[in-house]
């Protein structure tokens, strides 16, 4: 496999020369094309900035980001709009989708803004509907589906242009239980059928044993990882729990 996701000494300091507050202190990871990579964390530990600085919204103040070999680190902004377009999938906990447009829309839109041929949108959207099993709902919109109908029209939307790198913060934040396992599912899906990169922060133990490696994050720096392998879920979860404890606080507290 090869890197998709490589961090080499990353800092984020926030605040002046006298009052200086360093959110993420050196730290340096790589993430292998096909994983499915879960970040947690208690609140404050840096893994919100470490997203935002991988996902281009904030520049680093020192250190290395490289996505699927470019230095983002070093982009022009005008370079970095266009990369994030063209090479990042964005998934939020308040599924961000337009009520003014179907699902079919709303996936579709992605493709045309990259100015994707007519005649290949019907086919990519079905695709990706197809995999996440929302083919049924693509006429619908969005006010007229449940919480995990409408995250898995953004997962869609954000795999459909074939993404270097997949960014979900808190994805089953607004989901109940059951849709959160559909969503979770789905995302192993995704990574099965498409080769998907997936990064994700959650704070959950639950939503963290469905990937394939855990980074945990303290004071900004890689506290500890943790990889599935050939374990069952559930002895995942439980080693998940272990290191959450170790941190100091129950799987409530990393958020």
């Amino acid at each position: 496999m090869s890197s998709i996701l490589q961090a080499h000494n990353v800092e984020k300091c926030y605040g002046t020369k006298n009052n200086l507050t360093k959110a993420l202190n050196g730290i340096s990871f790589t993430v292998e094309s096909g994983d499915f990579v879960g970040i947690m964390g208690a609140s404050g530990s840096g893994k919100t900035t470490l997203l935002n600085c991988i996902s281009t919204i904030d520049r680093a103040t020192s250190g290395q980001i490289l996505i699927a070999g470019e230095d983002v680190t070093a982009m022009s902004q005008k370079s970095l709009s266009k990369f994030r377009r063209e090479s990042l999938g964005f998934i939020f906990q308040d599924f961000n989708l337009l009520d003014t447009l179907t699902d079919y829309e709303n996936i579709a839109l992605a493709l045309t803004s990259l100015k994707t041929p007519a005649q290949h949108i019907d086919s990519r959207v079905n695709e990706v509907a197809g995999i996440l099993g929302i083919t049924e709902i693509l006429e619908k919109y969005p006010y007229q589906m449940s919480g995990g109908q409408k995250q898995r029209v953004a997962c869609a939307r954000a795999i459909v242009t074939k993404p270097s790198l997949v960014l979900a913060d808190e994805p089953t934040g607004a989901l109940d239980s059951k849709s959160a396992k559909a969503l979770l599912e789905s995302f192993r899906q995704l990574v099965q059928a498409r080769a998907a990169t997936i990064l994700m922060v959650t704070h959950d133990a639950f939503s963290a044993s469905y990937c394939d490696k855990i980074m945990f994050i303290r004071d900004g720096l890689l506290f500890h990882q943790l990889l599935r392998g050939p374990q069952t879920r559930k002895q995942f979860f439980d080693q998940i729990i272990e290191v959450v404890s170790a941190l100091g606080g129950d799987s409530d507290d990393l958020g």
